[in-house]
C-alpha cells in the first residue's frame, strides 16, 4: 500500500506511470504474503512492488509504447523477462511514460503527456525510460525496467539520481518488448542502490530460444558477484572524444569521482576509444526502426497519430533510406548486410580491446537536463538539432558491452550527475562490484528529491 500512495502523492505532478495495476498488484500480493507466512520465498525479489516501461509486454494490461497507435493495445502474453520476474515473486505495480516508440531521448514527447524531471518538475527526466526512472527516485516503486538501445535506461537514470545497468546484448530476451533499433536494444534494470540493481538484474537473466540473440549463460549470482574485491581493477579513462564539451559541473562531478574510483581500484590511466560512429553505419539505425513503423507509416491515419519528435525521427529514416546506397533496392540490401556483418565482427572481437584495463569509466551525459520547453520546441521543429549528445552510451550498445551509471554527485542547481562503468562482454559483476565500492565510498545515492523523503 505504501507505494500505492506515493503514486497517488507524487504521479499526478511527475507523470512518471501511464497505468497503474492497482486491483492486480494487491491480489498478487495477497498470494506472495501468504506464501512468505508459510515460508515459501521464490526470490529476493518476492512480493517487491515494481515497475515496467510500457513497451513491454504484460498480459491483460495495456502496453502502449507511449503512442496513440497503441493506446487501446492489450497483449494476450507476457514478455519473456516478465514472466520470470513473477515467477520470482515480484509484484507488477505499474507501466511507466516512455519517449514514444523508444526514440527519442529526452521523455518529453509521449502520446501521454512528458515526464518531468523529480529534482526540477521544468527539466526533462531523460528518456526514453524517464517513467521508469523517475518512478524510482520518488519512491513509487522499489525498481523498475526499462530498455535501452542507445542509453535509454543510463540517459534517465543519470538524470533523475539512481542506478541504471544495460546488460551485455542478449543476457536478458527482447520477446514481447516492442522495439526501438531491434538491434541495438537491451531491457535493464533501475534501482536505487548498485545492490537492488544486482538483485533485480539476477532474476532477469535467462535464455530464451524465441530470441534469436538470446544468450545461454551459466547462471550466476549477481548480488554475491557485486560484493567482490575490486583493488586489482584497473581502470581506462576514454578522455579524447567521450569528455570533449562536457559541461563544467558535470567534469567537476566526474572527475572528483575519478579521483575516489582511483583510490578504491588498481589504478587509473587514460586511453584510447574510437568514436562510436567507426563501429556503427547509420543505414542500419535507419532501417532496423523503419522496418517495424513501414506498415503504420503507409496507412495515413496511424502516420498522423505520431507525436511530432517521433515523426521526425521517423521522417529522417525514410529520407536516409531513400538517398543511401545509390537508390537501388540490391544496393540498399547490400549495404545493410554488409553493415550489420562489420558490427557483428566488432561485437565478436571488442573484447580483446581490454588489454592494459578491465574497464571504462567516464561521464554518463555531457551536460545537464535541457528544460521540457527546449525539448518540446526542438523535437517539434523542422530543422533538426541534436539536443542531447548519446556518444557515450551509444558505444555500449553499438558493441553489445554492459555499462552500470551511478550517481556521482550534483550540478550547483541541484541535477543529479552520472558516471558510467563499463567493460567486457559479460562482465556485469565486476562492473557492479566496482559501482558498490563507488557508492559506498560516498554519499550520492542517499539523496532524493525534496518530496520523495
Amino acid at each position: 500500500m505504501a507505494c500505492l500512495e506515493r503514486i497517488a502523492a507524487e504521479n499526478p505532478r511527475i507523470n512518471a506511470l501511464i497505468t497503474v495495476a492497482r486491483e492486480e498488484a494487491l491480489a498478487q500480493a495477497v498470494v506472495l504474503d501468504a506464501e512468505a507466512r508459510a515460508g515459501r520465498f521464490r526470490s529476493p525479489l518476492h512480493g517487491i512492488p515494481i515497475a515496467l516501461k510500457d513497451a513491454i509486454d504484460t498480459a491483460g494490461t495495456p502496453t502502449t509504447a507511449g503512442s496513440a497507435l497503441f493506446e487501446s493495445r492489450v497483449p494476450a502474453e507476457d514478455a519473456h523477462v516478465v514472466r520470470r520476474l513473477r515467477r520470482a515473486g515480484a509484484v507488477i505495480l505499474a507501466k511507466s511514460n516512455l519517449s514514444e516508440f523508444s526514440l527519442t531521448a529526452t521523455n518529453a514527447t509521449s502520446h501521454f503527456g512528458a515526464v518531468r524531471n523529480p529534482w526540477a518538475l521544468d527539466r526533462v527526466s531523460g528518456g526514453s525510460s524517464g517513467g521508469s526512472a523517475a518512478a524510482v527516485a520518488t519512491r513509487m516503486c522499489f525498481g523498475a525496467l526499462g530498455t535501452d538501445s542507445g542509453g535509454s535506461v543510463r540517459l534517465p537514470s543519470a538524470w533523475c539520481g539512481v542506478v541504471g545497468l544495460k546488460p551485455t546484448d542478449g543476457l536478458v530476451s527482447n520477446s514481447g518488448i516492442i522495439p526501438s533499433v531491434a538491434i541495438l536494444d537491451t531491457c535493464g534494470p533501475i534501482a536505487r542502490s548498485v545492490e537492488d540493481v544486482a538483485m533485480l538484474f539476477g532474476q532477469m537473466v535467462g535464455y530464451d530460444a524465441m530470441d534469436i540473440r538470446s544468450i545461454d549463460r551459466p547462471a550466476e549470482d549477481y548480488a554475491s558477484s557485486a560484493r567482490q574485491p575490486v583493488a586489482r581493477l584497473r581502470i581506462g579513462i576514454p578522455r579524447k572524444g567521450y569528455f570533449d564539451d562536457l559541461d563544467p559541473q558535470t567534469a567537476r562531478c566526474v572527475e572528483e569521482a575519478l579521483r575516489v574510483i582511483g583510490k578504491l581500484a588498481g589504478g587509473v590511466k587514460d586511453v584510447t576509444v574510437p568514436p562510436v560512429m567507426e563501429f556503427l553505419d547509420a543505414f542500419v539505425n535507419a532501417a532496423e526502426i523503419y522496418s517495424y513503423h513501414e506498415k503504420m507509416l503507409q496507412r495515413q491515419a496511424d502516420a498522423d497519430r505520431y507525436m511530432p519528435g517521433t515523426r521526425k525521427v521517423l521522417q529522417w529514416c525514410v529520407g536516409y533510406l531513400e538517398d543511401a546506397a545509390g537508390g537501388t533496392a540490391a544496393g540498399k540490401l547490400a549495404r545493410y548486410i554488409q553493415a550489420v556483418a562489420r558490427l557483428d565482427s566488432h561485437r565478436r572481437t571488442i573484447d580483446a580491446a581490454f588489454t592494459d584495463f578491465d574497464v571504462l569509466a567516464l561521464p554518463t551525459l555531457k551536460g545537464s537536463p535541457p528544460t521540457l520547453a527546449e525539448a518540446l520546441q526542438v523535437e517539434g521543429a523542422d530543422e533538426a538539432k541534436v539536443l542531447v549528445p548519446i556518444d557515450n552510451t551509444l558505444l555500449f550498445n553499438v558493441l553489445g558491452l554492459p555499462a552500470v551509471t551511478v550517481p556521482c554527485g550534483f550540478s550547483s542547481q541541484g541535477w543529479p550527475v552520472g558516471l558510467m562503468i563499463g567493460g567486457p562482454r559479460f562482465s556485469e559483476g565486476r562492473l557492479l562490484a566496482l559501482a558498490s565500492a563507488y557508492e559506498q565510498s560516498t554519499e550520492w545515492h542517499e539523496r532524493v528529491p525534496a518530496r520523495a523523503k
